[in-house]
């Protein structure tokens, strides 16, 4: 999979790396020839007094270098456009991905782990995309290069590279082979932390109200140390790379100094040579090392890599059609038609032969016990789900043949949890319509009667808001929530248990402020208070899964049992707390 990114990617960036391979020939040739020119000053320079000989060559080899130089840079920089491109690139592509994904595929991988592959994952394989760039020329051209200069200048040396080379390399296979386990369990440990960390963060009012501080930190103190202990094995091994490399470069330079010393004093080599020997010494070993640290980051890479890929591979559930209806013949019309669900893996369906219809301008009511399935239901609309059987259709339209663009514009979706953006109160509100006016967005707040308290803000629809909305109150932010999808202009506007953090006043003037502005809208409402939905055109009920009652609010007092228990459970509670 790591080289399938890397073609895939780098693939679009030829020219980039066209430039990156020439300037790497360059400073490579640049660099091996710089150890003969010096050889020749010392022997034909120095040792017969030739001045000139030795301004002349000094010279060139000063060129040489600043043409080394000059050559990297630009290879650097070209290096560095397409590895921060291809990193651009699949960030893009996984956050495009992960955008189609429904929430079965959401809940599968983990939202804290999506968030890790496409960050740090990815700049694990961005930093090798970058390193073989820079390397991938320069450390075979070094160490192959080094290898037959070296033996052109002396060849009695050349079995030192023998032994030293092999020596090199069975250390680094050592090291490497160690390395490839941890670097997958150490990707596993850092999602187990953002894991746990983003659901501290996410739930810290749970945490401080239930006084579980002192367990949640012990929680997160396991986790870290585990990310610890394996970090601290991989740095163990870098550790011990880099000794034992320095170990057999400097064992083989001494057995150049000594064997050469040897061959000097017999006068079999001048001494210009044995340095330039040794100067391709330290260039072929210095090879053999960015090869061998290149190798080092390919385990880590290629587990990044498969992590990757597993994302970009994944299907998402909610195909879209081949052939997508987007002209709507029924406007506003919502039909389930036997519909049942089920979750994956799971032994009994949550939804069971489900059949209601709403047509245009009508409010149809779902209510129904914790876990009845109210909110699977909803969710159908949207299509966030696919119906494991049966069809629901909406606007006319099976929702899985129907563009789901088109679909989308169609529906504002009020969730049980309202979602705000940071940003403001206005840049949330037009993410249902970006070209709504001022006055659209103050109409909108009107209906959904938050306009009152935004007006007291000093800022207005410029009041900041933090993310997830945190620095509003809960019924705030459903009121917001519920103008933003008013913003929207859908035909079908879905409430799922959006009214719950609203005092009684309110959620009547807001039904009737629904009721009064938006007559041709359909609506679909989830709601567990029984006075919300009295005056609805149609009360689904839903009793573990299936329908027990269709009908309006006094027949299914007559016709519905489970209805009936429910109206008189609220009606205890009520009477209750008049009581008291």
């Amino acid at each position: 999979m790591l080289w399938k990114l890397l073609v895939r990617y780098l693939g679009r960036y030829k020219w980039l790396l066209a430039g990156v391979l020439v300037f790497q020939l360059a400073s490579a040739f640049a660099a091996l020839s710089l150890p003969t020119l010096n050889a020749d000053i010392i022997d034909q320079g120095v040792a017969v007094g030739d001045v000139p000989y030795i301004v002349r060559t000094g010279l060139w080899m000063l060129l040489v270098a600043l043409g080394q130089i000059l050559a990297a840079i630009v290879a650097t920089f070209c290096a560095a456009r397409a590895a921060m491109s291809l990193g651009r690139d699949i960030r893009d592509d996984v956050f495009a991905r992960v955008s189609g994904f429904s929430e079965r595929e959401v809940s599968t991988f983990g939202a804290g782990s999506l968030i890790t592959r496409n960050t740090n994952d990815v700049q694990q394989v961005q930093m090798l995309a970058m390193m073989s760039a820079t390397m991938l020329v320069m450390a075979p051209m070094m160490a192959i290069g080094g290898i037959v200069m070296a033996i052109r200048q002396d060849v009695g040396l050349s079995w030192i590279l023998a032994v030293s080379i092999p020596a090199l390399l069975l250390v680094a296979a050592a090291i490497i082979s160690r390395m490839v386990p941890l670097f997958r369990s150490y990707q596993a440990k850092l999602d187990a932390v953002n894991r746990v960390m983003r659901e501290q963060l996410t739930g810290v009012r749970v945490v401080r109200a239930f006084v579980r501080e002192a367990i949640e930190e012990e929680r997160f103190r396991l986790a870290n140390t585990d990310i610890m202990v394996v970090g601290r094995k991989v740095g163990s091994l870098f550790v011990l790379m880099f000794p034992l490399v320095m170990l057999v470069l400097n064992v083989t330079i001494v057995g150049v100094v000594w064997f050469g010393g040897i061959e000097v004093d017999a006068g079999n080599t001048q001494i210009g040579t044995l340095f330039a020997f040794m100067q391709y010494v330290g260039q072929i070993l210095g090879g053999v090392m960015m090869a061998s640290f290149m190798a080092i980051m390919i385990p880590r890479a290629a587990v990044s890599a498969d992590r990757i890929g597993e994302v970009l591979a994944s299907e998402t559930t909610l195909v879209r059609p081949e052939h997508p209806i987007s002209e709507m013949p029924t406007p506003g019309h919502v039909e389930f038609d036997d519909v049942s669900f089920t979750y994956p893996g799971a032994e009994q369906p949550v939804l069971s032969a489900i059949s209601f219809h709403a047509a245009p301008g009508e409010t149809v009511a779902v209510i129904g016990s914790t876990g009845a399935g109210k909110t699977t239901l909803i969710s159908l609309i949207p299509r966030l789900f696919d119906a494991t059987s049966g069809t629901v259709r909406v606007q006319g339209v099976d929702v899985t043949q129907a563009d789901l663009d088109v679909l989308w514009k169609g529906i504002g979706l009020v969730p049980q949890r309202p979602f705000l953006f940071s940003g403001t109160i206005a840049s949330n509100l037009r993410f249902g319509r970006e070209q709504a006016t001022d006055d659209e967005l103050w109409h909108a707040l009107e209906i959904a009667q938050a306009a009152d308290f935004v007006r007291e803000k000093p800022q207005g629809l410029d009041t900041p808001i933090a993310q997830g909305g945190t620095n509003v109150s809960g019924g705030q932010r459903q009121r917001l929530a519920i103008a933003r999808a008013i913003v929207h202009q859908p035909d079908v506007l879905v409430f799922d248990d959006s009214f719950s953090a609203l005092d009684l006043t309110t959620d009547a003037r807001l039904r009737q402020a629904l009721w009064r502005e938006l007559p041709e809208v359909t609506k679909i409402v989830v709601a567990q208070r029984v006075s919300t939905i009295t005056e609805a055109d149609r009360i689904v009920v839903i009793d573990d899964g299936k329908m027990a009652g269709v009908g309006t609010h006094e027949q299914l007092l007559e016709t519905s049992t489970t209805y009936r228990e429910i109206v008189e459970s609220q009606m205890s509670v009520d009477e209750s707390e008049v009581g008291a």
